[in-house]
């Protein structure tokens, strides 16, 4: 399984971690609109719910930590 990086893309994301919908909505980045799975990059969704640098670093370290528990 991939390294999770902020420059990810959320689809490939939730391809290879199915579990990232719940853990991202648990966090209030919805990245299942419509069925469909958000476009662009992990950082962007972030961003967008206004998370700064140091959020977006803890983000990616708690899903990295994640993925390796679940493997």
């Amino acid at each position: 399984m991939p390294d999770i990086t902020s420059g990810m893309l959320v689809a490939d994301l939730i391809a290879a971690y199915p579990f990232a919908v719940s853990f991202l909505s648990e966090r209030n980045l919805h990245c299942i609109i419509c069925g469909e799975p958000v476009w662009g990059t992990i950082e962007q969704l972030a961003r967008d719910k206004h998370f700064d640098p140091r959020q977006i670093e803890e983000l990616i370290k708690d899903l990295n930590l994640k993925a390796r528990s679940v493997e």
